[in-house]
């Protein structure tokens, strides 16, 4: 079951919130998949917002999955 948690702007992206939450910075696209959000830049929240956080998930590889570099 997701979590919600609160962001503003302070947070700066949702590679510090995926740090912070899930002990992944690199997670941060499944924060932004469950928000139906693309970009991780959260510098245009002024007030805060409500996010859903998945659970923890340590069998995730890290990156975004189908992107290679």
């Amino acid at each position: 079951m997701p979590t919600t948690i609160r962001v503003t702007a302070s947070d700066t992206s949702l590679y510090h919130v995926a740090a912070r939450q899930l002990g992944d910075a690199t997670q941060w696209w499944r924060i932004a998949r469950l928000n139906g959000m693309a970009d991780p830049d959260l510098s245009g929240f002024t007030t805060p917002v409500a996010l859903l956080l998945p659970a923890p998930d340590t069998s995730q590889d890290s990156g975004v999955p189908g992107v290679t570099s």
